[in-house]
């Protein structure tokens, strides 16, 4: 039996799986966390467990593997929005003496890239080197970043802290947009524009620069996904503030996935993941993404030469922790 999970600031999910004869990874059990709603991972785990047990899957557990929101360093992490400290002795005690191992969640996401029947929708049409290095990268509560090299035989993942570098503005009104955000907290960083709650400043920034309230959407309703009703409207009516700021995202988001694209020079594509890409992607699949991601100066023409996809699985994290527990091919 097989343990993985997905721990993002919102959700956390887990699953367990059997790894069959035939290769096939089979979802034995699978459940979905409101992450705020736990003290602590430990608390959901005991959770999982206990229904685990109702439903009948009470076989030991062979090997765990868990993607965390967050630095991970010799087996201990700390969730980034979460009061949550983990340590993969004490889980892997937790869960019977079972080996665990605990990554970075887009590490965990790289390793989801793996299994070719991963839905993708197109951004930019270029060939796919089997074995070229991939970049993923997704904005959602925060801004994850990974990478997925081949060496010899074995792919290799590179896991950071990418989405914390600073912002980079690209235009006059970017410029503007950081002094803004400085104004606010004086370290801006990429996370700070591509999250869910960048979006909101972006929109916020938007009005201020319009010289109108932010009367489009409600900021202040605790019911409502501010991030998700400016994505809405802003693709439904593009001139409207919602979509000024969403274009002003994308543009962002298609910089900042060029300017990875070309730190690894990623001729095994770069694949937008996290919660947010998908649900834009009609905005995405328009200019300001795809100009500001090839306009790379004397490099444009080589960036020309990526492709880039959105990642249209919702659990690519916890699949590919499930393929790192099952020790598949990733050194």
């Amino acid at each position: 039996m097989l343990l993985g999970g997905d721990i993002g600031g919102t959700k956390t999910l887990l699953a367990m799986a059997r790894l069959e004869r035939d290769g096939r990874m089979q979802i034995l059990l699978e459940r979905s966390f409101a992450s705020r709603e736990y003290a602590s991972f430990d608390s959901v785990l005991d959770a999982f467990q206990d229904e685990a047990r109702v439903n009948g899957h009470d076989e030991p557990i062979e090997a765990a593997s868990i993607g965390v929101a967050g630095p991970v360093d010799a087996g201990r992490a700390k969730v980034t929005y979460l009061p949550w400290q983990l340590d993969a002795t004490e889980l892997g005690q937790r869960i019977g003496g079972a080996p665990m191992h605990l990554l970075n969640d887009f590490a965990a996401a790289a390793a989801g890239l793996l299994d070719p029947a991963i839905p993708t929708e197109v951004l930019q049409s270029a060939p796919i080197v089997p074995r070229g290095t991939r970049v993923i990268l997704g904005a959602g509560t925060g801004l994850g970043v990974a990478a997925l090299t081949c060496v010899g035989e074995q792919w290799k993942i590179l896991a950071g802290e990418g989405g914390h570098v600073g912002f980079a503005p690209a235009s006059q009104e970017q410029t503007r947009l950081r002094e803004w955000l400085a104004a606010r907290k004086p370290r801006v960083t990429a996370e700070r524009v591509l999250s869910g709650a960048g979006l909101v400043d972006l929109y916020r920034f938007v009005c201020a620069e319009r010289g109108s309230g932010a009367t489009e959407v409600d900021l202040d309703d605790p019911d409502v996904d501010s991030a998700a009703a400016i994505s809405t409207r802003g693709i439904a009516n593009p001139e409207s503030a919602s979509g000024h700021a969403l274009r002003l995202f994308c543009a962002v988001y298609g910089a900042f996935a060029g300017d990875l694209a070309l730190l690894f020079n990623a001729r095994g594509g770069v694949f937008l993941a996290g919660g947010i890409a998908p649900k834009i992607l009609a905005a995405l699949r328009g200019t300001p993404f795809v100009e500001a991601f090839r306009d790379k100066g004397m490099h444009s023409l080589l960036v020309a030469g990526y492709a880039a996809h959105v990642v249209m699985e919702p659990r690519l994290g916890l699949l590919g922790a499930l393929q790192l527990a099952a020790g598949r091919g990733i050194a």
